[in-house]
């Protein structure tokens, strides 16, 4: 074993062991820090933040305690392993602080130098003063301040082989060795290729992440990844070879391939540099330039549409390896101006294979194609595995249904045989070969193989390729079709969650932004989005115009009919991401400076909708889409577009003013006020019978939006929530409303007690319901209510019942603007037919677990709050007294602040820990 890891392993033992010995000592209620962050995330390698963010998570010595809480921290900061381990912080030593916080914690020490490799660990006192004994020490690595690599592409910009424009050439793949004559101590590779690349070094594909780097509007921002390659490297001569493919950057269209839209930001291009550190100090960097070699590769078509071909044939000898190469296909790649956007590093979590899906069922149809089905709609690629002569072609046509035939049918996609998607690889005959696309992913069930050529199929599995985001979130329940709804809904999610939040994983992939809002508490239940949602943030800052306009979506890679008035281009309901996307993630999260970097554009796009508003009244836009009218589904049918757009106009406002008041900014919180007052008279003037006490067309959207937005007068908020009641059981507990409207529609029943009805409508499995499309056979949430065989079979737009999960049924709410005793809320529905659940959500704080199950005589509850956490649970009404806890008066249990009536509820506030509570069943109530 070398001599520095047998040094690494006996340091890493020395730490383990004075900590042991540290809290044993102490007595401390609390475990030393875990799960370090610096900017949010573990192990940083490209921190471009100069004050970067600390954090770290908290668990309790012993699960049984109560009330555990940090008093004070200490962090240290160093800049050597061994000096952090002996917790001397030569860069920065904050003290004992006295203090609970735990995250977003600014670095305050010395300046950190580029490129600058940063040890740190932090330790913690418990509520009683006692420390907790030291943590793990992190690392983390300073982004390079500058680059000496040149964009490089295969030919010059400007020549016919460089404009690229319309035109699909076979993708090019860049080589350069080197030398390295002494030890290294470590090695980091940055890259980014337009529009997607795969680094390789010596032969090896570098890391485990795939479509990168994210699609952004390149003439601004360009993302690039960064990589530990010290294993990699050897003593020697090296080589590094970079693939590149189209991506969103260079999109053609070509006869037979399906093509959402077509558009180019130049040639393929791509930028990189290795820096590697030696063991005695000294650094060099090999950066892309003149002297690398450029070819054409094996990716002979590469489109994110249409799909991707592979000739194996035609992959350049040694191109990423050491090796003899043939010269005659090499030549110099060309120094290119690049597409103009600065160099950034990717923050949000990489995509990945993150499932892997087997064979479930095997047929071979009359022309002799076989059809594999894997069981589940997903969004990846096919990976092969075959044999044969070279030349040989395997096409993989892919697809979420199977025609009447049962052959592939990609009509769901809008594409059709004149039109298609599908993936082909021609074999070498080298053995066995395997292979997957690289740079074109599609969403699926089923695959048609068809071989030309003498090959045999030897297998094929379905690799799931979406965001790597950490699951926060799980949901169970006795109700097995409850369980079923989650599933879909959270597949949907899934599959749709790559560099942008997309609407489908096939026909568009473009990150149409109506569902980060209104999808946007549900999706931050189920995965720690915090830096998906900045680069969401980021997408949308970078398209918003002078005027304050965001489009629908972003980044804006076409726009529909050529015209910037075309609702497709420019809607409220889309638009206000820009506005409540800041907000979702700050109530989720708590970082101010994040929610501070995105409050001019909130304000901007509430600027650019009061230009567009008249007498208050904001009337353009798509309105409720896909609701369920008379007509096909489309733009709205049952309730005005003036309606949504101003509601949510109105909720835009209230973000920004509440915005301010975190941010004190106490000027545009006044004028802010004047503006929202103004416009929720104008709503109430326009659209409020108050004779009939409903709204506009008397909609389940019409009346659900002012509910949640509190513009319904106090006095009429029972009689227009039994409007909204009375239309959904009318039409047998089924929803009419689309993909704006139903978020409200949950959140209308959820918040005033009405979660029995939204159960009914989830009990349905005739259409519309979640359940009739489980009945057509749906593995992830359709577009359309119906689960139409013409429209996509997997849409996360109407999956706002995942809220209803966690908020609803699990009574879970998380909001970081709100007072410190008021940020967790557990208030579940506890409905008479959920037998049992179990909800829990890993917040920022840690772990919140709600738990019940119903029994003869009484409802047991068990409730987990995390360490430095408090919590506020709403009990069913009845008698605070009869509530037990651990067969005891709940109001005198260890670990209770308080417990007093509030607003008719038994009310109990409790501090960390685990709680068994037992709430009496009263014969008709619905405890």
């Amino acid at each position: 074993m070398p001599l520095p890891v047998i040094r690494a392993i006996a340091v890493a033992a020395g730490i383990l062991f004075a900590n042991a010995l540290a809290h044993a000592a102490s007595g401390s209620h609390l475990e030393p820090p875990a799960q370090l962050t610096c900017e949010h995330q573990p192990s940083t390698l490209a921190v471009h933040s100069s004050t970067p963010l600390l954090g770290w998570m908290l668990s309790p010595s012993d699960a049984s305690l109560r009330g555990v809480r940090q008093s004070a921290y200490r962090i240290v900061v160093s800049s050597s392993e061994s000096l952090a381990a002996e917790n001397k912080g030569d860069l920065w030593d904050s003290g004992r602080v006295q203090s609970d916080r735990t995250r977003n914690i600014p670095y305050a020490g010395k300046s950190l130098e580029p490129e600058q490799q940063v040890y740190w660990r932090a330790a913690v006192w418990d509520e009683g003063g006692h420390a907790s004994g030291w943590s793990a020490v992190a690392t983390f690595t300073m982004a390079p301040d500058h680059w000496q690599a040149k964009w490089i592409a295969a030919a010059p910009d400007g020549s016919p082989e460089g404009k690229a424009e319309g035109v699909t050439r076979p993708m090019p793949v860049f080589r350069h060795v080197f030398q390295i004559h002494r030890p290294v101590a470590r090695a980091l590779l940055y890259v980014s290729g337009m529009g997607q690349d795969e680094a390789h070094i010596n032969g090896n594909k570098v890391g485990h992440d795939e479509l990168t780097p994210g699609w952004t509007e390149y003439r601004k921002r360009i993302l690039y990844d960064t990589y530990d390659v010290t294993s990699m490297l050897h003593d020697g001569t090296n080589a590094i070879g970079i693939l590149l493919g189209n991506g969103m950057f260079n999109v053609a269209r070509t006869a037979g391939r399906y093509t959402k839209l077509v558009g180019t930001f130049g040639q393929p291009q791509c930028i990189a540099e290795l820096h590697v550190v030696f063991a005695d100090g000294s650094r060099t960097v090999i950066a892309t330039g003149p002297e690398w070699q450029t070819a054409s590769g094996p990716v002979t078509y590469s489109s994110t549409y249409g799909g991707e071909d592979y000739d194996a044939r035609k992959t350049p000898r040694n191109w990423d390896t050491v090796g003899p190469v043939d010269d005659s296909a090499w030549h110099p790649a060309e120094v290119v101006p690049g597409p103009g956007g600065r160099l950034e590093p990717e923050t949000a979590a990489p995509l990945r294979v993150e499932h892997v899906y087997q064979r479930v069922s095997r047929r071979t149809l009359a022309s002799g194609d076989e059809v594999i089905d894997l069981g589940q709609n997903f969004a990846g690629w096919p990976e092969i595995t075959v044999q044969g002569k070279a030349g040989a072609e395997v096409r993989l046509t892919a697809g979420e249904l199977l025609a009447s035939d049962g052959s592939v049918s990609q009509a769901s996609a809008n594409a059709h045989p004149d039109r298609a998607q599908w993936y082909s690889y021609t074999l070498s005959g080298k053995g066995v070969e395997r292979w997957h696309p690289r740079f074109s992913y599609y969403g699926f069930r089923y695959v048609q193989v068809h071989i030309t050529g003498e090959a045999k199929l030897i297998s094929l599995i379905g690799d799931a390729v979406h965001s790597s985001a950490e699951p926060t979130g799980a949901f169970h329940s006795s109700i097995p079709l409850l369980d079923q709804i989650h599933t879909l809904i959270l597949r949907a999610i899934e599959n749709n969650m790559a560099s942008v939040l997309t609407d489908c994983p096939h026909r568009e992939k473009l990150g149409w932004l109506e569902q980060s809002h209104l999808m946007g508490s549900a999706l931050n239940y189920d995965f720690d989005l915090e830096r998906f949602y900045n680069k969401i943030e980021n997408d949308m800052a970078d398209e918003q115009q002078a005027n304050g306009r965001v489009p629908t979506i972003a980044p804006e890679y076409t726009v529909f009919s050529g015209n910037p008035d075309n609702p497709f281009n420019d809607s409220p309901e889309w638009g206000s991401a820009a506005a409540l996307d800041p907000w979702i993630a700050y109530r989720r999260y708590g970082d101010l400076d994040a929610l501070r970097a995105h409050y001019p554009m909130m304000r901007g796009y509430v600027d650019y909708l009061t230009s567009r508003s008249k007498d208050g009244i904001v009337d353009f836009g798509l309105g409720d889409w896909y609701d369920i009218g008379p007509k096909p589904p489309g733009v709205a049918q049952l309730t005005s577009r003036a309606l949504t757009a101003t509601a949510v106009y109105y909720q835009d406002i209230l973000a920004v003013e509440q915005a301010a008041e975190v941010l004190h900014d106490t000027a545009e919180k006044a004028t802010i006020a004047t503006l929202r007052d103004a416009v929720a008279a104008a709503f109430q003037k326009r659209f409020y019978h108050a004779d009939q006490h409903d709204y506009d067309r008397d909609s389940q959207t019409a009346n659900a939006m002012p509910l949640v937005l509190g513009l319904v007068p106090p006095q009429d908020r029972a009689a227009v929530l039994q409007h909204l009641i009375d239309d959904i059981r009318a039409r047998g507990s089924h929803v009419t409303a689309g993909d704006v409207g139903f978020h409200y529609v949950v959140d209308a029943l959820m918040e005033n007690g009405a979660s029995d009805v939204l159960l009914d409508m989830l009990l349905r499995t005739d259409a519309p319901s979640y359940g009739y499309q489980l009945h057509q056979g749906a593995t992830a949430l359709t577009e359309a209510w119906d689960a139409s065989p013409h429209s996509s079979q997997d849409h996360l737009m109407l999956g706002h019942a995942e809220e209803w999960f966690y908020a609803g049924a699990g009574g879970i709410h998380v909001d970081f603007s709100q007072p410190e005793q008021d940020q967790i809320e557990v208030q579940p529905a506890l409905l008479p037919r959920i037998g049992s659940g179990n909800v829990q959500y890993q917040s920022v704080k840690g772990l919140i677990r709600v738990a019940w199950n119903r029994r003869p005589n009484a409802t047991v509850l068990d409730v987990t709050i995390p360490p430095n956490a408090t919590a506020r649970i709403l009990f069913p009404p009845g008698p605070l007294s009869t509530i037990l806890e651990n067969g005891k008066p709940a109001a005198h249990a260890a670990g209770v602040i308080s417990a007093a009536m509030s607003g008719g509820l038994p009310e109990v506030r409790v501090g960390s820990g685990q709680y068994h509570f037992s709430i009496p069943r009263a014969e008709g109530t619905i405890q």
